[in-house]
């Protein structure tokens, strides 16, 4: 059994994250592995006369593509989301009126 399986070729695979950045690619990439989830990164090219336009994309099983989308949204929260998400809505109420 191979360390890091990529997912099958005949398989649908489909995206689900892009980025200019391949070192952000990498790190999300290994976050989906870390939690089970097969992945493929690879790159786009897009040439255009002036400057060319490239990136990065993940993609996923299709079977994968909604739990992974989840572990990414969680990746891009920013702390003050995640403090404000367990405070719940009731302390929300209570700094729009002050108390």
């Amino acid at each position: 059994m191979a360390a890091n399986p990529l997912p099958d070729p005949n398989e649908r695979l489909v995206r689900v994250f892009d980025t200019e950045q391949e070192p952000e690619a990498m790190v999300v990439s290994g976050l989906l592995e870390s939690q089970g989830i097969d992945c493929e990164i690879t790159a786009l090219d897009a040439p255009q006369e002036v400057l060319p336009i490239g990136g990065t994309v993940i993609l996923v099983r299709e079977e994968d593509a909604a739990r992974a989308r989840e572990i990414i949204a969680d990746y891009r929260r920013t702390p003050g989301e995640e403090i404000e998400e367990e405070a719940g809505p009731a302390a929300e109420d209570d700094a729009i009126s002050g108390q």
